[in-house]
């Protein structure tokens, strides 16, 4: 279990940071894009997140609460310039607050005089009862979990028996006006790959993008290989069998990670996109513009990062906006060029996605 060290304040080694205070790094990257973890906890058990078990959750007092989660979100929007806030989990409909911190979120207004883009990733259980109250809170997009359309590879896949209320999350978002909606389905080699064009072709004809995402190695040790992955060259093999495919080479989004094929309308499938996230085979660093905060409090500048920076200590230490601001921006200018998952001497994070949030 991961337990933060007592904080004590101790002035940041000064940066190239300019002023005012910039998430920026070393190789030039500016983070705008804050992934702010609301839970650790999951109402599934998915194969690529967590033990099959669970896990031992982190205890309340841990947990950031509503007003620290709130002064963050200010400091990062008003002093960091995020101008994008997902709120991420664990399942972040767990947290009964998070209308409120939407809403919150969405009375800001960033460097440009905008209130920061509102997103979140979620597995869209419990999503039909409050898709509603969710977009008058601010949320503007949404992602959702879907490996699978298949009840008993669904299963097998998130430990659950839940595929029918994950469709029902989805009519709801659609129903409630969210745009775009995104449905995240990690490819598996011989789990998930024989359902991935009944995936695309569903997404198409609810108007929904689908991104097929390389299998990370951030789930419980020893169940990830290369040689296992399902690579972007193998997933665009296995969907060129039933659909046309044509990229997108001038993308709107540098950040953006996937890389966008254009579908033509077929005989049983309307037109629309499919996105491949190639994280391990094309891996974006370099483009990265991503910082993230876990529920206990912690900066994380990547996924893979072993390094934390505690902010949750300062928070209820007494240290002003502008020290955690500066702890923070501290954080992200050590951060490496890449995830290093090439490196002989790559290390896998000791914490599970779920306690790190998407």
């Amino acid at each position: 279990m991961h337990a933060p060290t007592a904080y004590q304040y101790t002035k940041p080694v000064a940066t190239s940071l300019d002023a005012p205070l910039a998430l920026r790094d070393s190789f030039g990257r500016v983070a705008r894009d804050l992934r702010m973890s609301l839970t650790d906890r999951c109402n599934l058990r998915c194969t690529y997140c967590m033990p099959a078990e669970g896990l031992e959750w982190l205890p309340g007092e841990d947990i950031l609460s509503d007003s620290e989660v709130k002064r963050l979100i200010d400091i990062g929007v008003g002093l960091l310039g995020i101008r994008e806030i997902r709120f991420t989990g664990g399942e972040p409909l767990l947290r009964q607050s998070l209308a409120e911190l939407l809403a919150h979120a969405h009375a800001l207004r960033t460097d440009e005089d905008k209130p920061p883009r509102l997103s979140l990733t979620t597995n869209a259980l419990g999503l039909d009862k409050k898709a509603g109250a969710l977009v008058e809170a601010g949320l503007e997009r949404v992602n959702i979990s879907l490996d699978s359309l298949d009840p008993q590879t669904y299963a097998r896949i998130s430990g659950r028996d839940r595929l029918g209320d994950v469709l029902r999350g989805i009519d709801a978002a659609i129903a409630a006006g969210l745009h775009p909606i995104k449905v995240n389905a990690v490819a598996m080699r011989g789990v998930n790959e024989q359902g991935l064009c009944d995936l695309l072709r569903f997404c198409l004809n609810k108007g929904l993008q689908l991104r097929i995402i390389e299998h990370m190695p951030l789930g419980p040790q020893h169940t990830w290989s290369r040689a296992q992955i399902l690579s972007a060259e193998d997933v665009l093999h296995i969907l060129g069998t039933e659909f046309e495919l044509n990229k997108v080479v001038n993308e709107d989004d540098p950040h953006a990670p996937a890389r966008i094929w254009i579908i033509r309308e077929g005989a049983n499938n309307q037109a629309g996109t499919v996105g491949i996230i190639a994280s391990v085979s094309k891996p974006f660093c370099a483009n990265c513009d991503r910082t993230r905060i876990t529920a206990d409090g912690q900066m994380r500048s990547c996924l893979f990062a072993r390094v934390e920076s505690d902010l949750r200590g300062p928070l209820r230490a007494g240290a002003s906006d502008q020290e955690i601001a500066e702890i923070w921006a501290g954080g992200m200018a050590a951060k490496k060029a890449g995830h290093g998952i090439d490196d002989p001497g790559f290390v896998q994070p000791t914490r599970f996605m779920s306690e790190i949030g998407g």
